[in-house]
Formats: C-alpha cells, sequence, structure tokens
C-alpha cells in the first residue's frame, strides 16, 4: 500500500473509531437519563404533593435540576476517567505523556468545561428549588449571589465551578504524568463537595454516612470514569489496550471492593431497619441500585477470565462488546444513584436531643476509664486508614517473606504497635468523648500528633515499599515503586521535609489552631474532624522522620542536631499548655455549648485540664525519641567502626601491614630507631 492511501486508511479507520466512541456516549446518556426518568417516576420525586397556597418551582426545575445533577455527576466522572487514562493506564516515557495520553488530557480540558456549565446550572436550579420560584425569577433577582457565598449547598457547588474551570486551565499546558496526576486529585476532590450536603450531611449518623459518600464517590468514579474511556481507546483502536485494561482489571477489583464497602456503610448510615429496604421508596430504588451494582461485578470477573486473554491475544472484539455493555450498565447506575438523591429516605424516630443532631450519638455518661474502653465508636475515615496502613505493609512483609528476604521484627513491632495506638484513639471511647470535652480532644491530639508518628516512622514504610514493590514492565514507565521514587524526590518533599519547615509545620500549626477561629470551624463539620486528624498525623510524622527517621530523606541531620532539636522543639508544647491553663474564656463555646453537657466541670475548667494534658504528655514521647535516637546513634557509631575495620583488614592483606596507617608510621619509627640503635 502506498503512502497516500496508507495515510488515507488510517484517517478512515480513525474516523470510524471516533464515531462508534460517539454512538457509545449517546448510548450511556440515554441510559442513564432513563433510568433517572424511571427511577424519579417510581421514586415519587416527578409527582411531588404541591399544596395549594404554597410556592411551586414548576416542572421546568423538577425535572431541570436532577438532569443538571445527572450531566454534572456524568461529566466529573468522565473528567476523572481520561485523567486516570493519562496518568496510571497508559505508559509514558520517563515521566512524559505519550501522544494518546497528551490527546486525554485535552479532553480533560473540555469535559472540565461542561463539568463547571452543568454545575452552574445545577445551583440556579437548586435556588429555584430551595425558594420555590421559576428560575426566570431566580436569574433576576439578587439570592443567587448569597446562595452561592453563604449557603453550604451553594458553596459547594461554587467550589465545583472553580475547581472545574482551574482543571481546564491547567490541562492546557499538561505535558508530564505528575501533573496530570495532580489534576486527577483535584478532580476527585472536586466530586466531594455537592455530596457531602445532601442526605448524608443531614442522615442520624451523618459522621458515616459523610464519610461513606465521600469514600463510594471517589472509588465509583476511578471505575467508571476509567471504564469509559478504556472502551473509547478500546473503539478508536488507540496503541497499548492490552496495557491499558490489564492495569484497570486490577485497579477496578479494588474499586468493586470499596464502593461495595461505601455503599453498604451509606445505607446503615440511612435506614433504620431492614424492613424499609421493601417498604419505602427510598429503599427499592437502593434495591434497584444494589442489583446493578451486582451485575457489574459479574461482567467485570467475565472480564478477568475471559476477555483480557483474548485481548492479549489479539483479539479485541469480545473486550469491546463486554467493556459497552458493561458501561451502559454503569451510567445507568449514575441515573438511579441521582433519582436517589432526589428521593427521601425513611423518616427515623431519632430522640429529641440537641447533642444527638450535631455528634450523631447521644450524649455519652460521665467520662470515666471503663466507658473510655467500652464505649467504642466507628469511624469509617479513620477506620479505612487504619485498614490501609496495616493490609498494605503485612502485603510488603509477606511479599518480601515469600521470596527470601528478611525484614527486621523490630521495625515491623514498632509499625504495628503505631498503628494499634491510631485505633485506640480514633475508634474507642476517647473518639466519642474528644467531641464533647476539650481535655479528651487534647489527648486525642496529643496521640496523634507526638505517639503515633515516632512507631509509623520507626517502621520505615518507604524503605519497606522500594524493597516490595517491582519496577515497571516497560523501561522508561512509572508503576507504584517508581511513583514512589518521584514522589520522595519532588521539589515539595524535598521543601517539606527540610528540618526548619518540617519543626515550623509541627510547632505553629498548633497555635494557628487553637488560637484562631480555625478550630470553632474545624469542630462544627465532621470534615473539619478528618482534617485535624489528618494534620495531626502527618505534620508528626513529617517532624519525627526528621528526628529519628529510618526512610531514606532528602536531608540527614547528624545525631547531635538531631537531639538538638528535639529539646528545642519540646518546650514549645510546654508553652502551649500553659497558655491554655491561663485562659479564662472557652475555645469554640458555640460547639461545647450546644452540647448541653450536665455533668462534669466546665467548659473552662476542662480546657485546663486539656491544657495540662498539653503540657505534661511531652514527657512520654521525648522518652521514647531519646531512646530510640540513642539506639540509632549506637547502631551508626558501629557500623562505622566495623567499616572501618574492614578497611583496615584490606589495606593489611594488600599491603601486609596492620590495615591502621598511623600504627603502620609509628612501627616504621620504632624500626627505624632499633636499626639505628643496632648500627650504633
Amino acid at each position: 500500500m502506498s503512502g497516500p492511501a496508507r495515510a488515507a486508511q488510517t484517517a478512515q479507520n480513525e474516523t470510524s473509531g471516533n464515531s462508534r466512541a460517539v454512538r457509545l456516549v449517546l448510548a450511556a446518556a440515554v441510559a442513564a437519563a432513563a433510568a433517572l426518568v424511571i427511577a424519579m417516576i417510581a421514586g415519587g420525586a416527578a409527582t411531588p404533593r404541591i399544596i395549594p397556597g404554597l410556592p411551586d418551582q414548576g416542572t421546568f426545575t423538577r425535572w431541570g435540576l436532577p438532569l443538571a445533577k445527572l450531566a454534572m455527576d456524568a461529566a466529573g466522572v468522565l473528567t476523572v476517567g481520561v485523567l486516570l487514562a493519562a496518568t496510571i493506564l497508559l505508559p509514558n516515557d520517563k515521566g512524559l505523556l505519550g501522544k494518546p495520553a497528551l490527546g486525554y488530557v485535552k479532553a480533560a480540558s473540555w469535559i472540565a468545561l461542561v463539568w463547571a456549565g452543568a454545575a452552574a446550572a445545577t445551583m440556579v436550579f437548586s435556588l429555584s428549588e430551595a425558594l420555590g420560584l421559576p428560575v426566570a425569577d431566580v436569574l433576576g433577582g439578587n439570592e443567587l449571589t448569597s446562595f452561592a457565598s453563604q449557603v453550604s449547598q451553594g458553596i459547594a457547588l461554587t467550589l465545583v465551578v472553580l475547581f472545574s474551570v482551574a482543571i481546564a486551565l491547567f490541562a492546557r499546558g499538561a505535558i508530564t504524568a505528575g501533573a496530570a496526576g495532580g489534576l486527577l486529585v483535584l478532580a476527585l476532590v472536586t466530586l466531594l463537595p455537592p455530596a457531602l450536603t445532601g442526605h448524608s450531611a443531614s442522615s442520624p449518623n451523618h459522621d458515616l454516612a459523610t464519610t461513606g459518600v465521600a469514600l463510594h464517590l471517589v472509588v465509583l468514579a476511578l471505575w467508571v470514569g476509567g471504564l469509559g474511556v478504556l472502551c473509547a481507546h478500546a473503539l478508536r483502536r488507540q496503541p497499548y489496550l492490552e496495557i491499558a485494561a490489564a492495569r484497570f482489571s486490577t485497579l477496578a477489583l479494588w474499586c468493586f471492593v470499596g464502593v461495595g464497602l461505601s455503599g453498604l456503610f451509606s445505607v446503615l448510615a440511612r435506614l433504620t431497619s431492614v424492613s424499609e429496604l421493601f417498604t419505602s421508596a427510598y429503599g427499592l430504588l437502593l434495591l434497584a441500585k444494589t442489583v446493578a451494582f451486582a451485575l457489574l461485578g459479574a461482567v467485570g470477573w467475565w472480564h478477568r477470565k475471559r476477555t483480557l486473554p483474548l485481548l492479549a491475544a489479539g483479539g479485541p472484539g469480545t473486550f469491546v462488546r463486554f467493556a459497552t455493555g458493561e458501561i451502559v450498565v454503569m451510567f445507568a447506575a449514575i441515573g438511579l444513584a441521582v433519582a436517589l438523591s432526589r428521593t427521601a429516605p425513611p423518616p427515623a424516630v431519632l430522640p429529641v436531643d440537641r447533642a444527638f443532631e450535631v455528634l450523631g450519638y447521644t450524649m455519652p455518661p460521665e467520662i470515666s476509664l471503663a466507658n473510655l474502653a467500652s464505649l467504642w465508636w466507628f469511624d469509617l475515615f479513620s477506620g479505612t486508614v487504619i485498614a490501609l496502613l496495616a493490609g498494605l505493609y503485612l502485603a510488603g512483609v509477606v511479599r518480601l517473606t515469600r521470596r527470601g528476604d528478611s525484614w527486621s521484627k523490630g521495625r515491623t513491632a514498632a509499625w504495628f504497635t503505631g498503628v494499634l495506638i491510631l485505633l485506640i484513639a480514633t475508634q474507642s471511647g476517647v473518639a466519642r468523648y474528644a467531641k464533647v470535652l476539650f481535655s479528651a480532644h487534647m489527648a486525642e491530639h496529643m496521640t496523634l500528633s507526638m505517639m503515633v508518628p515516632i512507631f509509623l516512622v520507626l517502621g520505615a514504610p518507604v524503605t519497606l515499599a522500594l524493597r516490595a514493590l517491582k519496577p515497571a514492565a516497560r523501561r522508561g514507565d512509572r508503576g507504584p515503586r517508581e511513583w514512589l521514587t518521584t514522589i520522595l524526590h519532588s521539589g515539595y518533599v524535598r521543601f517539606v521535609t527540610h528540618p526548619a519547615i518540617a519543626t515550623a509545620i509541627f510547632i505553629v500549626s498548633t497555635y494557628a489552631l487553637y488560637f484562631t477561629p480555625l478550630f470553632a470551624a474545624a469542630m462544627e463539620e465532621h470534615l473539619g474532624h478528618i482534617v485535624m486528624t489528618v494534620h495531626f498525623l502527618v505534620s508528626g510524622s513529617l517532624f519525627f522522620w526528621v528526628i529519628i527517621g529510618i526512610d531514606p530523606a532528602p536531608y540527614q541531620l547528624p545525631h547531635v542536631a538531631r537531639l538538638l532539636l528535639l529539646f528545642v522543639t519540646m518546650p514549645f508544647h510546654a508553652f502551649f499548655g500553659i497558655a491554655l491553663m491561663s485562659m479564662t474564656t472557652v475555645l469554640a463555646s458555640d460547639w461545647y455549648d450546644q452540647l448541653g453537657r450536665t455533668w462534669g466541670t466546665s467548659a473552662v475548667v476542662d480546657q485546663q485540664t486539656g491544657g495540662a494534658i498539653a503540657w505534661g504528655f511531652g514527657e512520654i514521647p521525648t522518652l521514647v525519641v531519646l531512646l530510640a535516637l540513642a539506639f540509632q546513634w549506637w547502631r551508626a557509631d558501629d557500623r562505622r567502626a566495623r567499616r572501618a575495620d574492614r578497611r583496615a583488614d584490606a589495606v593489611a592483606a594488600r599491603t601486609g601491614g596492620s590495615g591502621d596507617a598511623k600504627l603502620d608510621a609509628y612501627n616504621e619509627y620504632l624500626a627505624k630507631l632499633n636499626k639505628r640503635d643496632g648500627v650504633k
């Protein structure tokens, strides 16, 4: 075939592939819209009861809002999918994106603009529904500005608009896998604000529901978006399909597990009995979504067992047919999810208790050691972190053991000690009382920032990961090991792990949190509690990585400097505790006053007790760090002495001397004296 003919054939194939991809998008959109319409009619959201005399937003808003939300969710999922393909599924060359990946990043820019437009439309329709006014009246008034900047639902949609526009702008110039990875993380974060202000935020167990829906969205977007882009990639006959499909197959398995577990926790947070699954419209829609989920799992299993081997053998037809059917079912499930968000959960009989409304559980009894040990409270976010920390570390140790390599039992014991302390601090009665008493909160804070990180750092997780992870199969590509190495060598990590910066974060952030309005704002929201937990763990880990870290770090301080840094830092925590003990005004007083606690000391006295805990808590971590630092110092001196002995032995074997240059020179001097005395 001549050159022009080959070019014409290539162009024709590309046009045909693009046409098939467009048909797939249309089929998925029709399936999602049909599922939405059917579910809204079946659930009663399409025909609500209209009470005469009360404002009504009209049919346009009644249908426009769910359709706009569907478009927003679909655009967000597709944005995640194309960025996932560019970052992880497709191979790259030493961090630079290939031609197909660059095309997907450019596509993310356009899809993100659609995402922003759908979010803006959702904002208008949401305000129309909230005020009971037609869209024309909403656009003509001044309420939209206030809704976007003062109401939680409006603020969430405003964030989606801003973040998606940022993705659209930055995707224009992204040419590296690192830049695409950053955009992928931003896209996943952009999915969360609207969901966290819906039914999950008003659920009786809103902490569990909020975290459950956040995890559900993240893993679902990775799963659905990744498969959708993979289908389009196959239909367009783009290169590296077998590599992308194999990588997505592994990711899809974990996404399936994550979607199932997070969905289960979300259901547990909203329904009070199993019978509500069959007696309420909300429960019936949940069952329909569960059936779709089970069907997706069966199709995914078929993919792993049958179509991937055929794809590797050069037959993409079967893969394309099954993947196309799976993606249509997935988008139908998204339509059901949007309809589910428009359907009210079954009414729950809740206790008339202000504490229950803000905490998600009734006010616990007066604090005691027995209650701290017995009143366990499951926190899904912390539980997920604990499961990942324990599971991934154990998987690394098992992999090393199976291939005959050794791993320090002391490091393993240190890691799981840290995980156990984290479990007690976030799941036991300590976590329940931490939202009620400032003193319990301060004990949890000190534990998360000054005890857990010490043992986690001594576990050397980065070293374990670098030894356990396999290099990428393709030369120049990035697998998990290469991504970890790239992150460790990045300028950001080099900046935050500088001893001065890590120390400043560890010290200054504590004062900035409690002596500014940040603490009061964080206590009011479950997301604020999550952010505080993450910050305490990360800031403590950065600081103790500098002091007693075993893992490779950009900066290696001498042991004397580490000891000096420790002694310089710890007094600041004592000063912080003394400042709290001297205060007579209550931090976050609005939060503590609304709980209506009737037992124990006053809020001021409890806060002073928290200050005493902060003042005295530092002695235990300091002792542990001193012991670890002394042991590491001794081990370092012992290794230097052994290296010196080995060098001396090598020199002695080569020259016939003792191997010690000074000793050999002294012996030579004595020999000369003896020779001179003998001559005389």
